[in-house]
């Protein structure tokens, strides 16, 4: 039980004065005490603490220590994981402290000092100054509005509120709350936000761009949009996950923009993927004329046979195959046709998912190839892609037998 009793005393004039004081045992039954000008003050607080204290949600370190504490003790946590290695890439680092200094507790100078221009929106109602001990679902929902009211879309303040919640088990796990107040908060926007749905290249952009392309560089083209690897597995296979025999390739890797080398991004990101027979002869080929052929060299290397960067793979060999076409096409506009409308490498993944999706695979099987972390990403993604059902033959084959 908590009391609430008055404390008076003198200052060194000689003034008289007074606070109310509450004393109580926290959760672990240390004494604790904490004082007030005003006794209702005192008061509703004795009320708070003996209510979490009986539904075992108080947390008395909660009361002294705001967002922005727990945010820099997350970001000092995150740091460390990273260093050790503990599943926590550079790269996710820096998408964690953006979500934090530019949005849950913006900071100036955080944002002075990017170097290239973003999509960051300018926003300086975060939640850094909030007590723990204040942090609710409500308080949660009203800065998501705050967020969304910015101008930031769905799904980048899906992913700022997943930081948020990151941040919160983590203060869960330091005891200094209960619970996660972050959970269970939603985003939902308008019919026409959120993800869109993927509209891959067409089969004759493809082969386009192949019939473009080097002998070499047609290998990884041709390899990526028959896969369907993302950009980071892609450039961290090695010979050894490429079972010839079995016509099939072992994805258990990737690589980041910073050369780190780490497991797939999530438990289902481990995966084998079937190759067709004319993608395994490419394979093979290239493999006798590559400088890295051993088992644990990589099988898209850069020269000197270390990771091949993404943005210098992207920006020298794919795109150059773009203005190849059309330059082609300028010349010469009867026997060229127009070039295709330039997409990014990761739609070579979406043209691979495609085409499964034509071939009537399942979509279970489809999204254990993909290496998506649930059936739901790729209906949400793909779903648009798959054969409908044609209900009125099924209906008829039901009561066919009834008239």
């Amino acid at each position: 039980m908590a009391g609430v009793s008055k404390r008076t005393w003198k200052t060194s004039s000689g003034a008289p004065r007074h606070s109310w004081q509450v004393d109580y045992a926290d959760e672990t039954g240390a004494r604790q005490r904490k004082q007030f000008k005003l006794k209702k003050d005192a008061d509703a607080f004795r009320i708070k603490v003996e209510g979490g204290l009986a539904e075992g949600t108080y947390r008395s370190k909660a009361e002294g220590t705001t967002v922005r504490d727990v945010v820099l003790a997350y970001l000092e946590h995150a740091e460390g994981r990273n260093e050790r290695g503990e599943r926590f890439t550079k790269a996710h680092l820096l998408v964690v402290t953006g979500h934090i200094h530019n949005y849950i507790c913006p900071n100036p100078e955080h944002r002075a000092k990017r170097k290239v221009k973003t999509q960051v929106r300018e926003f300086d109602a975060g939640l850094a100054t909030i007590p723990l001990s204040k942090l609710t679902a409500g308080t949660i929902g009203d800065y998501r509005d705050r967020v969304r009211a910015a101008g930031v879309g769905v799904v980048t303040t899906r992913k700022i509120l997943t930081t948020l919640s990151a941040v919160l088990a983590f203060a869960v796990s330091k005891d200094l709350v209960a619970f996660n107040a972050a959970t269970g908060v939603r985003v939902i926007g308008r019919r026409d936000e959120g993800a869109k749905k993927i509209v891959p290249p067409s089969k004759a952009a493809m082969r386009s761009l192949i019939e473009a392309a080097g002998p070499d560089f047609k290998v990884q083209l041709v390899f990526a949009a028959a896969s369907g690897l993302r950009a980071g597995e892609h450039h961290a296979l090695r010979w050894r996950h490429i079972d010839f025999k079995a016509r099939e390739v072992t994805v258990e890797t990737r690589v980041d923009a910073f050369g780190n080398e780490d497991t797939t991004k999530t438990a289902a990101g481990v995966r084998t993927v079937p190759l067709a027979s004319t993608v395994v002869t490419m394979l093979k080929e290239w493999r006798l004329r590559s400088k890295f052929a051993k088992d644990d060299d990589l099988v898209f290397p850069s020269r000197s046979g270390s990771y091949e960067g993404h943005p210098n793979l992207v920006k020298r060999r794919f795109n150059p195959l773009f203005k190849k076409l059309a330059a082609s096409h300028a010349a010469d506009p009867e026997k060229h046709p127009p070039a295709p409308q330039r997409f990014n490498w990761h739609a070579l993944r979406h043209f691979a998912i495609s085409g499964w999706i034509e071939a009537d695979l399942k979509p279970k099987t489809v999204q254990t190839f993909a290496g998506h972390s649930s059936l739901q990403v790729t209906m949400d993604r793909y779903g648009h892609m798959f054969k409908s059902d044609d209900h009125g033959a099924a209906m008829d084959r039901i009561t066919s037998g009834l008239l």
